[in-house]
């Protein structure tokens, strides 16, 4: 499949990638090798690994990654409560230590996490390791030997092989700096909040009923909102409920009632810094340029 065709099939499935990340995308299936898309929140990043599991028809698994997290919440860990209920069951059968660890620390009893279900999949997975920017540096370091060898260690069990190489996406919203380590093994691309052209194109598809007239209009609504001075900008998935609810209230015009206008704009703005920093005159000054 070429980048291009690539490209094609997102698009026909709602989602309009640039060039560059369509190349990236195709890239990174062709060399088999982990992509890492950085950008603002709300650019559209996780929705490419929806996007490639629809289509490749593969099971999407996701770890969201937060401060904190650690291998017993991404790889595996051992069920406890079956093992300790295994041991005081078989306490009368006189096992040795070695049989009763043999028996306790056997798949049976272990838990598979995101990282460690993701390699055991009979069908390559698409991997999604969402926001990896949000857990601390050393959990870097458990990625590190998957995103290398697609293998898993696990002390009592030996070493885990892939039994089918997964998808992996990764995303960082940039509030930190990831390690060179990680960025070495990905390939990367940018993704930028869309121009006016593909934002339009974005709304067109996903909401084909919406009269062109309107749809333009909310599409240079939030591209002129994303240049004032707000703490978090509007992204594609906001602008999309915008455009429902506007749409769902039968507007025609967004310059037809202030009003009703500024009380929607809850669909766009997500902090109160940002409701204060849009009043009123603010929005018909920038849906005023629209009419």
């Amino acid at each position: 499949m070429s980048w291009k065709l690539l490209q094609s099939e997102l698009a026909d499935a709602g989602y309009i990638a640039s060039n560059e990340l369509a190349m990236a995308l195709h890239l990174s299936l062709q060399l088999e090798r982990p992509l890492l898309l950085e950008g603002a929140a709300g650019v559209g990043k996780t929705e490419v690994a929806k996007m490639l599991a629809q289509l490749k028809s593969a099971r999407l698994i996701r770890l969201q990654c937060y401060e904190g997290l650690d291998a017993n919440t991404a790889i595996y860990e051992w069920n406890y409560q079956r093992q300790l209920l295994s041991v005081r069951t078989t306490a009368e059968r006189e096992l040795s230590v070695e049989q009763v660890e043999d028996q306790i620390f056997s798949e049976r009893y272990l838990l598979r996490r995101p990282l460690l279900e993701a390699i055991s999949q009979p069908l390559p997975p698409v991997l999604l390791i969402d926001e990896i920017d949000r857990a601390d540096e050393e959990f870097e370091a458990y990625l590190l030997e998957i995103l290398s060898d697609f293998q898993i260690s696990i002390p009592e069990l030996g070493t885990i092989d892939a039994t089918t190489k997964p998808m992996v996406i990764l995303t960082s919203n940039g509030s930190r700096d990831l390690s060179d380590a990680l960025r070495r093994r990905c390939l990367y691309s940018f993704v930028e909040y869309p121009d006016a052209k593909t934002e339009l194109a974005i709304l067109q598809k996903r909401l084909p009923t919406i009269e062109p007239q309107l749809a333009a209009q909310i599409v240079g609504f939030v591209q002129a909102l994303r240049k004032e001075d707000l703490e978090k900008n509007p992204g594609v998935a906001e602008m999309l409920d915008w455009s429902a609810a506007i749409s769902g209230l039968g507007v025609a015009n967004l310059s037809d009632d202030p009003v009703e206008l500024q009380a929607t704009l809850v669909c766009l703005l997500k902090t109160q810094a940002d409701i204060a920093n849009i009043p009123t005159e603010v929005t018909q000054r920038l849906a005023g340029k629209l009419v």
